[in-house]
C-alpha cells in the first residue's frame, strides 16, 4: 500500500494567490532562466547523462505532462543530477508554479530528504522558500517548494558585475540574519551559494534550500555553522569583487589566481567598500583567511549579524531627478496670441503702453492723492483717540501683553519641521524578531520596500502571543514630535500604532518605563499619530499592537500580519 505523509499544510483554495492563467504561464516559463535550479560547472557535468556511474541509482522515468498526486503537473525539468531530478511544475488545485525534487522510495538518501524537508517546512521562516509538501507516494519521493518567477539568482546579477554597495550590504544583512534564525532551530544549509540567494522584484532577498538541498546530495559538517558561515563571506566576496574567492571558477565567475592566497576583496578590484571587505575576510577566516585590522573572525551567523550591527550603516543612494526644461512663455503669454511669425524669427516683447498724460489722467491722479491724505489723517485721529482710552494703563503692562501674544501667533503659524531618522533597530520583547534586517526599508524613501511581521493565526490583537511588535527609530539628536505618518502595507480589520519616547536602540526599560507620545487606529493603509502632549527625544518606539487578517502573499500565507513601508516624523 502506497504510503503518503505530508510536512506541511498547503492553504485552502481561497489562499489568496493569483490563477496562473496562459499568460502567467508563459511568464512563469519566461522565468525559468532566472529561478532554475542549477549546481555548480562540476555537478551539471556529473549530470549529463542521466546516471552517475557503477552503484548509482537513475532518476524516474518522468516526462513534462505527468502528474504527482493528481495535483502537481510536471512541466520542465531543470536539473538531472545523481539519482534526482528537478522539475518546473504547476500546483492545478491552487493554480500556481511550484519546484518539485523527485527521486526513488528506494534511493539511499530518501529518508534524510524527507526528514530535510519536514525540518524545514516547520520553521516557516518566509526569508526561505518554503517548502510546501513532502510526499512518499507510488515508490517515489517528492519535495514540493514555492517557485518565485519574479525572482533573480545572484548568479544572474553576478554576471553583468559586482552588486551596488548598498545591494551588496542589504544581501549579507538579509541571508545572515536568516541563517542565524535557521541555526537557532537547530537547522542548517551546508550549500548556501550563488544559486540559492535570490532578490525578488521588491529587493528582497530569499534563500532556497535549507536543509534539503545538502540532503539531496548527501552533504554534512561536523561545523555546521562554521561552513554556513564561510558560505556567506563567500558570498559578500563574490558581490563585492565579482570574483570566486577559491582559485577554482565556479557559478560563473572566475576564482583567484594560483599561489596567491585568499585576498582581501579591496585588493582585487578598485572601489570596493572597505568595511564590507573586512566583514567578508572575517567570515571566510574558517578557511585560512586574516580578518583585517586583527579582528576575531566570525564563526557563526549570529557572530555575523552582530558584526554587521557594529559597522557604520550604509544608506541607500539618493535618487537622481532629471532637472525641469527652463519656463517657456506660451505665444499667448507673450502677446502674440492668433499672430502668423514667420518660424526662427526672433519675437519681440510689446512696449508697454505709456502713462496717462491727458488732462484727465492729471485729475484722476490728484484726486487719488487727496483720498489717501484724508484717510490717513482720520487713521492718525482714531489711534490718537485710542491711546487716550488707555492711559490708565502702564507702558509696562502694555509692552509684555504685545510680546506674548506675538509669541503665541509665531508658534501657532509656525510651520512642521521633517525629523530626519539617522538609524533604527527592531525591539523585540519576548520569542523571535520579526524582520530585524528589514528595518532600514521603513525610512528609505522607497514606498515599495518595507519591514514585515510574522504572520498570526488570532488577532487582530497580538495579544497574549505577543505584546507588540516594533521599530526604535534614532532621530540624531533631540527633537519635538507633534505627528508621525506611516505606511502600511495592508487594510483591512484594524492596525493600531503606539508611539513611545525611550532612551536609546536598546531601551533600558520595558514598555511600561516609556512615555507615550500617541496612538492612533486605522482599517487602511496609511496612518497618523499625533502626540496627545509635548515630548523631546532622540528616540521613538513605533510598536505595533493590532495587525489586520491580510492575504496571502510572496513570504506567507493568509492570517493577521501588517508591513510598514514609509515612517516620516515632523516635529
Amino acid at each position: 500500500m502506497a504510503e503518503r505523509s505530508t510536512a506541511a499544510v498547503d492553504v485552502a483554495d481561497n489562499s489568496g494567490d493569483e490563477p496562473l492563467t496562459a499568460q502567467a504561464d508563459q511568464s512563469t516559463a519566461d522565468g525559468v532562466a532566472k529561478n532554475r535550479e542549477r549546481d555548480t560547472d562540476i555537478d551539471e557535468a556529473q549530470g549529463s547523462g542521466g546516471t552517475e556511474g557503477p552503484g548509482k541509482v537513475s532518476p524516474p522515468e518522468l516526462h513534462s505532462g505527468h502528474k504527482l498526486a493528481r495535483r502537481y503537473r510536471l512541466e520542465e525539468c531543470v536539473t538531472r543530477l545523481d539519482g534526482f531530478s528537478s522539475w518546473r511544475a504547476v500546483d492545478e488545485k491552487l493554480r500556481r508554479a511550484v519546484g518539485v525534487h523527485i527521486l526513488p522510495a528506494d534511493h539511499a538518501r530518501a529518508r534524510s530528504v524527507l526528514a530535510a524537508a519536514r525540518s524545514s517546512a516547520l520553521l516557516g521562516d518566509p526569508r526561505f522558500v518554503q517548502v510546501l509538501d513532502a510526499v512518499e507516494e507510488n515508490d517515489l519521493v517528492y519535495v514540493v517548494h514555492e517557485w518565485l518567477p519574479d525572482a533573480t539568482e545572484l548568479t544572474t546579477l553576478l554576471a553583468s558585475g559586482p552588486l551596488e554597495v548598498y545591494d551588496a550590504y542589504q544581501m549579507v544583512t538579509q541571508v545572515s540574519a536568516a541563517m542565524a534564525a535557521a541555526h537557532r532551530e537547530g537547522l542548517a544549509h551546508l550549500r548556501l551559494n550563488p544559486n540559492a540567494v535570490l532578490r525578488t522584484s521588491t529587493g528582497q532577498w530569499r534563500i532556497r534550500g535549507l536543509a534539503v538541498n545538502a540532503a539531496l546530495r548527501g552533504i554534512s559538517s561536523d561545523t555546521p555553522q562554521r561552513t554556513d558561515t564561510e558560505a556567506i563571506g563567500a558570498l559578500l566576496y563574490a558581490a563585492l569583487a565579482q570574483r570566486w574567492p577559491y582559485e577554482s571558477d565556479a557559478y560563473g565567475l572566475s576564482g583567484l589566481p594560483k599561489d596567491v592566497g585568499l585576498i582581501a576583496p579591496d585588493q582585487v578590484r578598485a572601489g570596493v567598500h572597505r568595511g564590507l571587505s573586512e566583514l567578508a575576510m572575517r567570515a571566510l577566516a574558517n578557511d585560512g583567511a586574516t580578518a583585517s585590522r586583527h579582528e576575531s573572525a566570525c564563526t557563526t551567523p549570529e557572530e555575523l549579524v552582530k558584526a554587521i550591527g557594529e559597522m557604520p550603516r550604509i544608506r541607500p543612494p539618493e535618487p537622481s531627478f532629471t532637472a525641469p526644461p527652463d519656463y517657456q512663455r506660451t505665444t499667448y503669454q507673450q502677446g502674440t496670441y492668433g499672430r502668423q511669425t514667420r518660424p526662427g524669427a526672433t519675437q519681440q516683447m510689446p512696449a508697454p503702453p505709456p502713462p496717462l498724460q491727458s488732462r484727465t489722467g492729471k485729475a484722476l491722479k490728484w484726486a487719488v492723492s487727496a483720498l489717501l491724505i484724508a484717510a490717513l489723517g482720520l487713521g492718525s485721529w482714531q489711534l490718537a483717540d485710542a491711546l487716550m482710552d488707555q492711559g490708565g494703563k502702564s507702558e509696562d503692562s502694555n509692552q509684555t501683553q504685545t510680546t506674548d501674544d506675538g509669541d503665541k501667533g509665531s508658534d501657532a503659524n509656525k510651520p512642521a519641521k521633517p525629523v530626519k531618522v539617522e538609524g533604527a533597530q527592531e525591539y523585540v520583547v519576548s520569542g523571535d524578531a520579526q524582520a530585524p534586517g528589514d528595518v532600514d526599508n521603513t525610512y528609505d524613501g522607497d514606498s515599495s520596500t518595507y519591514w514585515r511581521t510574522k504572520r498570526y493565526n488570532a488577532g487582530p490583537t497580538l495579544a497574549p502571543y505577543k505584546p507588540g511588535v516594533g521599530i526604535v527609530y534614532e532621530l540624531g539628536s533631540s527633537e519635538k514630535i507633534s505627528t508621525a505618518s506611516i505606511g502600511l502595507k495592508y487594510a483591512g480589520d484594524r492596525t493600531t500604532v503606539v508611539l513611545y519616547a525611550t532612551d536609546s536602540l536598546s531601551p533600558s526599560t520595558g514598555i511600561d518605563g516609556m512615555t507615550q507620545i500617541g496612538t492612533a487606529t486605522t482599517d487602511g493603509t496609511s496612518l497618523t499619530v499625533k502626540a496627545s502632549k509635548a515630548v523631546k527625544t532622540q528616540y521613538v518606539l513605533l510598536w505595533i499592537t493590532a495587525v489586520p487578517n491580510a492575504p496571502s502573499d510572496g513570504y506567507s500565507s493568509a492570517g493577521y500580519k501588517q508591513a510598514v513601508t514609509d515612517v516620516k516624523f515632523t516635529g
